[in-house]
């Protein structure tokens, strides 16, 4: 099944329709181009059924670096894609649409089929099955937002039923049921995390001195004194590891060359699924005894290391003068 671009599995096609019971119907798009369409998203409207995790969705894409709005009135949708359009504040938006809407949820199929002409957008549904929904209802202890007429199921009856025209529409439709939070987390940022995503988060490089303590703030620590320590060569004691001789008398011997290179790739790696899961900055830490040599250089090594890949860094040098 096609749907604007984005192709779902053909073993789910029948995601245009929201079944009575709610039975999983997830869809992932399978087409490279469709895939490339949920990442370069830049304005996405998450909707669905009461208590199939719409606000945990809307923190995965605020995490993202989305700017959320929960329960915006239908009609002011239009207006608010303008403003992030002229805004050079907001690059990319999502927003949660619901039955908490009333009777202004029945224009909503007409005026997004209109909204999608004049602005590339991505509508995401959210649903579970009735045993699922019911459950989570039964943990939170919170009405149907339908209202205390109905009983839960009838409550959630009555909802599939007033969405299924929107999730006719919808790009994405997500079973939450199959997830836990974390995971549901982890799938949004699957789908939608962009390449410029995989280089915004911010990495601080620390150097520090085992003698003074570790960094409480590390993420990440290397102990670095295995590599020979320069303190112990007259010329390079009272320099430190930003000194081009030091560096270079460190960078010399072929366990240093081989630990950089390891450790550039090792945080090559680790830094994009950090990202995708929430991170906006990473503290790694590089030690040596006094914090005056082997760390330094070593942070400063890596920082250029990651620099040069598209990571943004910095380095701070905290017992280089002690």
């Amino acid at each position: 099944m096609t749907k604007t671009g984005v192709s779902t599995s053909t073993a789910r096609s029948h995601a245009s329709e929201l079944p009575v019971d709610g039975s999983p119907i997830t869809s992932e798009p399978q087409d490279p181009a469709g895939a490339a369409r949920l990442r370069d998203a830049n304005f996405v409207i998450v909707t669905g059924m009461s208590g199939s995790g719409k606000g945990s969705v809307l923190k995965a894409f605020e995490d993202l670096g989305y700017f959320c709005v929960d329960n915006l009135p239908v009609d002011l949708i239009p207006k608010f894609a303008e403003l992030c359009r002229t805004s050079g504040e907001i690059s990319r938006a999502a927003l949660v649409v619901d039955i908490r809407e009333g009777e202004a949820l029945r224009r909503f199929p007409a005026m997004f089929r209109q909204f999608r002409q004049e602005m590339p957008a991505i509508l995401v549904f959210l649903q579970a099955s009735d045993e699922v929904l019911v459950r989570r209802f039964s943990e939170t202890r919170r009405p149907h937002p339908l209202g205390s007429n109905l009983t839960l199921r009838q409550g959630i009856a009555a909802e599939r039923k007033a969405l299924a025209a929107i999730c006719k529409l919808a790009d994405l439709v997500i079973d939450t049921g199959q997830f836990n939070v974390h995971e549901l987390k982890h799938f949004i940022g699957e789908q939608f995390h962009s390449a410029a995503d995989e280089r915004s988060m911010l990495i601080s490089c620390v150097s520090f001195g085992y003698r003074y303590g570790v960094p409480p703030d590390s993420d990440l620590v290397f102990d670095v004194r295995f590599l020979p320590n320069p303190n112990y060569i007259p010329k390079f004691k009272h320099l430190s590891g930003k000194h081009a001789s030091v560096a270079r008398y460190i960078r010399s011997f072929e366990q240093t060359q081989e630990f950089t290179t390891r450790i550039t790739d090792l945080l090559s790696y680790l830094i994009p699924h950090y990202i995708r899961e929430g991170k906006s900055y990473l503290t790694i830490a590089f030690g040596c005894t006094g914090g005056r040599h082997r760390s330094v250089m070593m942070a400063e090594t890596i920082s250029k290391n990651l620099g040069g890949r598209g990571f943004m860094t910095k380095v701070l040098h905290r017992d280089v003068g002690k």
